[in-house]
């Protein structure tokens, strides 16, 4: 592409990107640091932008518009939690990658660290948007990091790690270049190319990372997930099914964000009411139990609290005295059982329909989490003496100053 053509792309008041313009800018980033690093990763979550990464770099090195690295790795972030459509194309799409003689390694947190078995095993209150957003580091980067860093150590030379990061047009349309640059010489417009330093012994300055699709209007990815990779001559890629999750045809004007099933931080489940709109997934409508379930868990009823004044090891009072913590042994039962009793449910319509069955928690989660529960398992700083979260107490200050209770009430007798 000229300088001019490339020019006028950034120009305000513009034409809109067409199709076969973001395309080739991706090829021109990809060529412009493919070679550079022998080694090339592409981190993939299942949505839509990274499945449209992956399915899209595979075509261009098929059909040679780019050339091939030495070695290529997918890196597949299974957090256990994915909407079940999603998880279904995630599986056919690796079956076809590893049909290609691609490696693909499936990414999974440890099992004590996986979603369900962290709340309903240890006790760890469902996260939330304030103070406990434990989840997406805990079951999808910290696992995704530590696949990487074992990778770094198995091959020789700088690796290249590809991500479906977007910003979208209006990046380029409003001249905002600087979000398409790259922080290490990259020209305007060829993918948001970055030198990463891992802190990990021997690994520094052999990582980068670079999102090809940077600049990608969302109307084509929408476009190569539903229309152009499904077909032969792109691929033949299992992608249909993505593109559907988020509303099929309609997907750009619901826009709708897929995340995890049932997700605590969500206000509302807009991808699950999205895929139950289509007859084929109706049978998945006992989800919608799941997040009132996560919403109970977070009440006081259910959870333990700190009773005084909490000294640190170094004998300083610990700040916010008196939070709730942890939940009920009981309570942790009660929610198991009633995700096993969602999942069977599911399960019974989709043999009845012929349609998958779900897994949300398998059954060697389920037994880690019963032996956690029998084994009176609590998070780090607490130890199942302290009170429910209901029972009234003194008043206490950060201060460690104490407030007597004045006034209780006294049930009738």
């Amino acid at each position: 592409m000229s300088a001019l053509r490339q020019g006028d792309i950034f120009a305000a008041g513009a034409e809109r990107l067409q199709m076969t313009d973001s395309i080739e800018l991706t090829i021109q980033s990809l060529q412009a640091y493919g070679a550079d690093h022998p080694h090339w990763g592409i981190a993939w979550s299942g949505g839509k932008d990274s499945s449209a990464t992956l399915s899209l770099i595979m075509w261009l090195i098929d059909t040679g518009k780019i050339p091939a690295p030495q070695t290529l790795t997918v890196f597949y972030a299974d957090t256990r939690q994915e909407l079940p459509p999603l998880a279904i194309a995630a599986q056919q799409i690796m079956d076809e990658l590893e049909e290609r003689g691609v490696r693909v390694e499936v990414v999974t947190a440890p099992l004590d660290k996986r979603f369900m078995v962290y709340i309903l095993g240890r006790g760890v209150p469902p996260p939330n948007n304030n103070t406990l957003r434990w989840c997406t580091r805990q079951i999808k980067i910290d696992p995704m990091t530590a696949a990487l860093e074992q990778r770094l150590r198995e091959l020789d030379g700088n690796v290249l790690m590809i991500t479906g990061v977007r910003q979208g047009e209006s990046a380029i349309r409003d001249k905002r270049i600087e979000m398409s640059c790259g922080k290490d010489g990259a020209e305007c417009g060829q993918g948001w190319y970055q030198k990463v330093l891992p802190e990990a012994k021997g690994l520094k300055g052999r990582l980068a990372t670079l999102a090809p699709l940077l600049h990608w209007r969302v109307c084509h990815v929408w476009e190569w997930l539903k229309h152009w990779a499904p077909l032969a001559e792109f691929g033949d890629w299992s992608t249909v099914t993505i593109a559907d999750a988020y509303g099929g045809d309609e997907a750009e004007e619901i826009n709708a964000r897929t995340g995890c099933t049932g997700c605590p931080l969500a206000s509302e489940d807009k991808a699950l009411d999205t895929i139950l709109l289509n007859p084929t997934w109706s049978y998945l409508e006992p989800m919608k139990r799941i997040k009132p379930l996560w919403r109970e868990l977070r009440e006081p009823r259910h959870r333990l609290r700190k009773a005084g004044v909490e000294r640190l090891k170094d004998g300083s009072i610990a700040a916010n005295p008196q939070r709730m913590g942890p939940i009920l042994l009981e309570s942790r039962l009660m929610a198991l059982e009633q995700l096993l009793t969602i999942q069977a449910e599911i399960n019974n319509a989709a043999k009845r329909l012929g349609r998958p069955q779900v897994d949300m928690i398998n059954t060697e989660e389920e037994a880690r989490i019963r032996e956690l529960i029998a084994a009176e398992t609590w998070p780090d700083g607490w130890n199942g003496d302290e009170p429910i979260a209901t029972t009234p107490l003194d008043k206490v200050f950060e201060d460690g100053s104490v407030q007597p209770l004045l006034f209780l009430e006294v049930p009738d007798v």
